[in-house]
């Protein structure tokens, strides 16, 4: 590989090749397939498990409330790290190996439930802890590493990078288990276990984390705090005397761009978090007509096969659209292109709602896919111009904050509401999702502030999306 590490006497980061940037977003792949894996299938396995619907968000608050503790903590801990094997590339691997074993580990709950009697729910639960902490250490340092690495008028080609590499990641993740039934294995279990295309796709999930991640951290190398130093007019990057209690000054001294893109991200991850956690029943409530109650028939987990299959959908059309954001950008600026992606998302969980045969469910995924894509790329293009470099993990991570907090909420309260006001039909629930992600679109237009490029940033990012 070609070093990125020249010309520093300029103190401007030279361009990165498409090749650097792919082989630094690789182990998103890996990421995102455990991440598709446990969207498509954690719903159906608590279900299997013995969870009602009510209750399922609860079980969900796990994800993001370990996000929202861990990950401005290793953005802080990466801005301190000067390691040889990097800044950024030792949380990479922690977070591979222990979100690895949690994959193994979530879909044989019932099984270790036994060999140590304990309460699969309560066990179940544990390891999904396990995999989203482990996620989250591996996900920020990725984010800060596209800020570490690329110019700023890189910056869309390197997260739509790591969108492609996301959705092709979800979309394996999302489908395997489908796929794997289609191939001979089973998709029906014992009630109180899970079924082997589902325990066999996660074993599959852990390997391709594994190896994605070792393939990053092999063909990529960080800059150096001296070269750090340079691109910063000679201010030195060195180890500080830091504190944790500094990520809470680090909020308050937020750039007004970041409040601004966080509440737009909150809206929009109230909508994709109750798109995750309430798809199954609302498939198998309002598609295949079963009872609110039923968690463990055949049908059921057809629907479950179904939610995979849909998730797997709007992740292939992500990869699509990824391409297209920074030519789309060009033309209309980045904050119209991310209110355009948030509308057609919005509708598309609407449509949900109207669509009843599920052969044509992929309309609905098509425009979830614009979102995705944008979800993933263009809220972090805007940010990076107001980041300063030496914050650049902690801020990532406190970024992480608009993500989890909607979540947290919606987890604490979603079950409830779709008990109480719509008598267990999750997919009236879906519908407020697609509300809210119109919404965010409205307060991109209102609030978010426009970064003008000049047309030679545009036309290298341009240039960049070319493989």
């Amino acid at each position: 590989m070609n070093s990125p590490h020249s010309t520093l006497s300029k103190r401007i980061k030279p361009n990165l090749s498409m090749a650097q940037i792919i082989n630094m977003s690789m182990g998103f792949l890996g990421i995102q397939m455990a991440f598709g894996l446990q969207n498509g299938n954690a719903s159906r396995i608590l279900a299997n498990f013995g969870a009602d619907v009510h209750e399922l968000s609860w079980f969900w608050l796990v994800a993001p409330i370990t996000g929202l503790i861990v990950q401005p903590i290793i953005g802080h801990m990466g801005d301190n790290t000067w390691s040889p094997l990097g800044r950024r590339k030792p949380y990479f691997l922690i977070g591979a190996v222990l979100c690895a074993i949690g994959l193994v580990m979530l879909p044989n709950a019932a099984s270790a439930t036994q060999m140590m009697a304990a309460n699969v729910l309560l066990l179940a639960v544990i390891f999904l802890a396990m995999m989203d902490a482990s996620i989250n250490v591996a996900m920020e340092p990725f984010r800060a590493l596209v800020g570490d690495m690329l110019p700023k008028h890189q910056a869309t080609i390197g997260f739509s990078v790591q969108t492609i590499l996301i959705g092709i990641g979800a979309v394996i993740g999302s489908e395997l288990p489908n796929w794997l039934t289609k191939m001979g294995v089973s998709n029906a279990a014992p009630q109180g276990f899970v079924a082997d295309n589902v325990i066999y796709a996660f074993y599959i999930g852990a390997a391709v984390l594994i190896v994605s991640i070792l393939y990053t951290i092999l063909t990529t190398k960080e800059y150096s705090p001296e070269e750090f130093a340079s691109f910063e007019g000679g201010k030195p990057i060195v180890k500080n005397e830091s504190k944790f209690s500094d990520i809470f000054k680090d909020f308050n001294n937020a750039p007004v761009q970041m409040k601004k893109l966080g509440i737009v991200q909150f809206f929009s991850w109230f909508a994709l978090f109750t798109m995750w956690v309430f798809t199954t029943s609302a498939l198998a409530t309002h598609h295949f007509g079963l009872s609110p109650d039923d968690t463990h028939s055949v049908q059921f987990n057809k629907a479950g096969d179904l939610t995979g299959h849909l998730f797997g959908r709007y992740n292939l059309y992500a990869i699509f659209f990824a391409f297209a954001l920074t030519p789309i950008a060009k033309v209309i600026g980045k904050k119209q292109t991310h209110a355009l992606a948030l509308i057609c998302g919005g509708f598309g969980l609407i449509s949900m709602y109207f669509i009843k045969d599920v052969n044509h469910l992929w309309i609905s995924m098509v425009g979830l896919g614009f979102a995705w894509a944008s979800i993933l790329a263009m809220p972090y293009a805007m940010l990076i111009d107001t980041i300063p470099q030496r914050k650049m993990g902690v801020y990532m991570g406190i970024f992480n904050f608009f993500i989890v907090i909607p979540q947290i909420l919606n987890g604490l309260f979603g079950g409830p509401i779709v008990s109480s006001m719509f008598a267990d039909q999750a997919m009236d629930y879906v519908v407020v999702g697609g509300v809210c992600m119109l919404i965010a679109a409205v307060l991109t237009i209102i609030f978010v502030q426009s970064h003008h490029e000049t047309p030679k940033e545009i036309e290298e990012e341009i240039q960049q999306v070319h493989f």
